[in-house]
């Protein structure tokens, strides 16, 4: 079983309401969604060399299925466990040709209405009957039943077959089964892998398969792309098709058995496979796709109550998602820092309407840029391979430094150490004075690199859901959660009401200015301690003294004559000194133990398979996905998840709590956010024995998590 196979399996256990299993040891089971039966042919008794086949008959609820021994995107195949006499040996499942089974926008393989699995018993000359001139035949068989929901199912079976008489009473069932298995052929098939397809070459099949459009099952799971557009061409009597790889590959096998279908018959060739697999894509997270529908209900994107909602009213959820999700970021804490920026601008045009219009606009343009810019990246890297998220900036020790460096100096500035306009040429300076216009620019394009580590409300699922669409709809939310940020100051610009509330001009806008000069340092003592979690204390010091000997330059590029010469020399050179000593500093990774932080002991390391583990013993589970940089998070612990009377429900309920720390790039975490429907941080998420993951909200209150606690 494949590492996805595993999680899988976890998976669909987790959003299960519950496990059915046998009521006693007999030959049938019912449930709620399927009668299994356990059946056996056996026309000429148990005598070596004779044929003998026994079978699990599995009949489902209307819109209920099983699975067939590749499930496609997700499920599982049934499984069967025999405990026989000495002397009777049980093969391998017959699989019946199965049927293509949507599920949204997935594929998967199975069976409808009634199935039977047929299993070959061998008998050996070591075969010895009973006292009672019989052989009991002991099966324990598992299965994943499935509508919208998934319930996996169990049960114990009981059969005793009389060793000198007949058992035919279900010939007929056995005979269609085995008319249902796929004919094996002996061909001469190909596979040939080309990029990211397989192109299959496969003559000789029978003239009542020529000239018919094929049903394609490849019997090995994740290789294939199941719901993606494939083509089919006949060549004579040569059958051929390309179809795609799947985006989440975890097998490259050297033959590949695959089934072909038309109509009831159906026939099995296995290709050996030329060409080289591409590299396979990263390890799945705990969350399987067959969660995706599951977890919809969990999602901010309304996705309606009856009927599934099209496409395009999809799309318009997710716009206005990020509408008023880029509302809402402009209250986000990691976006203050601008907010001061933009309060320092309209009090230098309180008495200028046309200004204040101007700048409006300018501001809003720099957003828009600057998200389509940063979403136009996000998305290219993701083509490219790269597992991202929203925020991947600030996974970079060299950007979060870089911002460092770029607040200090705004800092400094707004401080009145220096004026920017006294480093510029004077024909510069000139058009600085003249067209504030950049200014306004460059503010919108600076507030969206600080903004970008935070998620707000309905914006989360709004970024998850531009993941999975066309480059030009994903750009559109974009470019729509940045409208929705820049919204604010633009109707603030083109409403006169608002220009009569501002103050009048006069010399308190500089002690105002200079009070704003604080939001900035603190910008940079949190990039600090941002840096310092990826790199570790000697990253942080090394920043730190890095933008000593920066603010130092900038001072000394203030003074006049030979001072300044003779200062400014020094500091750069030191400046120089610094960055070449202990500059590598900055992006070197952290070694354990040299960050300092008190931690609390019940919180520890998230791992995919460390989820797994718990939900499989019956233990609810807590997962805080959280990053450094993600000023929200912070936030979120410091209000929210180290409260006493939330940790004392955590512990009362028997929780354990897990941290997937997201800081530095990881693409196991980017895959598990993704499967939530989720881009960036912070994501938090319950998960409970028997039942969905239940996805919380960004900001996140004490009696939202008491709550969710509560309905355990």
């Amino acid at each position: 079983m494949t590492f996805s196979r595993l999680f899988a399996t976890f998976a669909l256990a987790a959003v299960l309401p519950a496990v059915s299993l046998a009521q006693a040891d007999k030959a049938v089971v019912n449930t709620d969604h399927v009668r299994a039966e356990l059946l056996a042919h056996a026309p000429e008794g148990l005598e070596a060399g004779k044929q003998v086949w026994v079978g699990l008959r599995i009949t489902h609820q209307p819109e209920w299925h099983t699975y067939w021994k590749n499930p496609g995107d997700s499920g599982l195949p049934t499984v069967l466990t025999w405990s026989l006499p000495a002397g009777l040996e049980a093969g391998e499942i017959a699989w019946p040709a199965p049927h293509k089974l949507p599920v949204g926008p997935l594929m998967n393989y199975g069976y409808e209405g009634t199935v039977l699995l047929p299993v070959p018993l061998t008998v050996t000359p070591a075969f010895k009957p009973s006292l009672t001139g019989d052989a009991e035949l002991r099966l324990q068989a598992s299965w994943l039943v499935c509508q919208k929901e998934c319930i996996p199912e169990e049960g114990s079976f009981t059969l005793k077959l009389p060793a000198r008489g007949s058992t035919a009473l279900n010939g007929g069932d056995f005979q269609a089964a085995l008319a249902a298995v796929p004919q094996t052929l002996k061909s001469a098939a190909q596979v040939k892998v080309e990029g990211q397809k397989l192109e299959i070459s496969v003559p000789g099949l029978p003239a009542a398969a020529r000239g018919k459009n094929l049903e394609f099952f490849p019997e090995t799971g994740e290789v294939i792309d199941p719901p993606a557009a494939w083509t089919q061409a006949w060549q004579g009597d040569t059958w051929t098709a390309s179809v795609p790889l799947s985006p989440h590959r975890g097998a490259s096998p050297d033959v590949l058995p695959v089934v072909l279908a038309a109509g009831s018959q159906a026939w099995r060739v296995e290709a050996p496979v030329t060409g080289t697999w591409p590299a396979k894509a990263a390890p799945a997270a705990a969350v399987s796709p067959a969660l995706q529908e599951a977890l919809r209900q969990n999602a901010a994107i309304p996705q309606g109550g009856g009927a599934p909602a099209t496409a395009s009213t999809t799309f318009l959820a997710a716009l206005f998602g990020a509408l008023l999700g880029g509302l809402i970021l402009n209250l986000m804490p990691c976006v203050f820092p601008v907010l001061a920026i933009k309060v320092v601008g309209f009090t230098q045009h309180a008495d200028d309407r046309r200004g204040h219009r101007i700048s409006g606009m300018a501001y809003t343009v720099g957003v828009l840029v600057s998200f389509a810019a940063l979403g136009a990246l996000m998305l290219a890297l993701r083509a490219a391979g790269e597992q991202l998220g929203w925020g991947f900036q600030l996974q970079s020790p060299a950007v979060v430094a870089a911002l460092a460096a770029l607040f200090t100096l705004i800092a400094l500035n707004l401080a009145g150490v220096f004026e920017f306009r006294s480093f510029l040429p004077s024909s510069v300076a000139t058009m600085e004075a003249k067209h504030p216009v950049a200014n306004a620019f460059l503010t919108g394009v600076l507030a969206v690199a600080v903004a970008s580590p935070c998620t707000a409300p309905f914006m989360g699922a709004s970024l998850g859901f531009a993941a999975t669409l066309p480059a030009g709809e994903a750009m559109a939310i974009f470019v729509v959660l940045g409208l929705g940020m820049a919204l604010p100051y633009l109707a603030a610009a083109w409403i006169p009401a608002f220009a009569r509330w501002l103050p009048k001009p006069g010399a308190w806008m500089e002690t105002f200015r200079r009070l704003m000069a604080f939001p900035m340092f603190a910008t940079v003592a949190w990039l600090v301690w941002v840096l310092g979690q990826q790199s570790g204390i000697d990253g942080a010091a090394s920043l730190l003294a890095l933008l000593v000997a920066l603010s130092m330059v900038v001072w000394a590029l203030t003074l006049r004559g030979r001072t300044r010469v003779v200062l400014s020399s020094v500091a750069l050179a030191g400046l120089a000194f610094v960055a070449w000593s202990i500059g590598a500093s900055i992006t070197r990774p952290a070694v354990a133990g040299t960050v300092s932080a008190a931690t609390d002991s019940r919180w520890q390391p998230w791992a995919p398979e460390r989820v797994q583990q718990l939900v499989a013993a019956g233990k609810p589970v807590f997962v805080d996905f959280t990053a450094a940089w993600c000023v929200t998070c912070q936030l979120n612990k410091k209000t929210t998840l180290s409260r006493d009377d939330v940790l004392a429900d955590f512990d009362k309920n028997n929780f354990t709590l897990l941290r997937a720390d997201w800081t530095r790039r990881d693409p196991t975490i980017t895959a598990a956010l993704a499967q939530l429907g989720r881009n960036g941080v912070p994501v938090y998420v319950i998960y409970r024995p028997g039942r969905a993951p239940v996805v919380l909200s960004e900001v996140l209150g004490a009696d939202e998590v008491r709550n969710a606690i509560a309905q355990m």
